[in-house]
């Protein structure tokens, strides 16, 4: 975790030492949990660290964490990158959102064994949350890192930004051909892609995208479109 530490520093995150064993304390519980639940297939400490905690938290190369306030995180799983960007940034109030019911059990557990304020893990699709109007336009940014076309998680995700918000969606190399074939559904949803942010991470051979979707008008009422539709049929 110190490590952790070291290389969360050279992005301008300080980790204090509560932080750290909160981080310790995480690892330990996915560990536990995973043993009777699928949660993930990554197990060994320092690649948790690598390709969950530091690639969750990469984010902040994209965009400016510490000014943003309501953040939801779509087809979360495991609580990445939701849960590591949550005590990172304390100050975020963290919706993490998931469609299996016993993985938001483990979530909103996690939460508890952590002490961290203002998070909540919802069972629910992209679909039917994104109709709601406790949620609906209502976040600053949303984040996925779910696997899945960038048409496709914009329907999922463009309906929970308030305008002038971000969608910022987790991605790897070589997304070009992808990224230009989702900007008309991106424009649909009313969403601009602002930028394209390429890197490794640090001490590994690990490349990541991060897809930057401002959120510049409401998104029709139509959208999403029933459960299934999106992936189904991608605008």
């Amino acid at each position: 975790m110190k490590r952790l530490q070291e290389l969360a520093r050279n992005w301008h995150i300080e980790l204090s030492e509560k932080q750290l064993e909160q981080f310790q304390i995480y690892y330990e519980y996915l560990l536990e949990v995973n043993q009777v639940m699928n949660l993930t297939a990554i197990t060994q400490k320092d690649e948790v660290i690598w390709k969950h905690f530091l690639d969750s938290l990469s984010i902040v190369q994209a965009v400016d964490l510490k000014s943003m306030k309501y953040l939801i995180d779509v087809g979360t799983g495991a609580g990445f990158p939701g849960i590591p960007l949550k005590i990172a940034f304390p100050h975020l109030h963290v919706t993490l959102m998931d469609s299996l019911n016993k993985r938001v059990k483990f979530l909103n557990e996690t939460g508890n064994k952590l002490g961290l304020d203002n998070m909540i893990a919802i069972h629910s699709r992209a679909e039917e949350l994104g109709k709601n109007k406790e949620h609906r336009e209502k976040y600053d940014l949303c984040v996925s890192r779910a696997v899945a076309n960038l048409s496709v998680l914009s329907e999922y995700c463009l309906p929970f930004v308030k305008i002038d918000g971000y969608f910022v969606s987790y991605k790897g190399n070589n997304i070009e051909e992808e990224s230009r074939g989702a900007s008309c559904a991106i424009e649909k949803l009313g969403g601009k892609i602002e930028k394209q942010i390429g890197f490794t991470l640090p001490e590994s051979d690990i490349e990541r995208t991060f897809i930057q979707i401002k959120k510049v008008r409401q998104t029709p009422g139509k959208y999403p479109r029933k459960a299934g539709l999106p992936a189904k049929e991608p605008l």
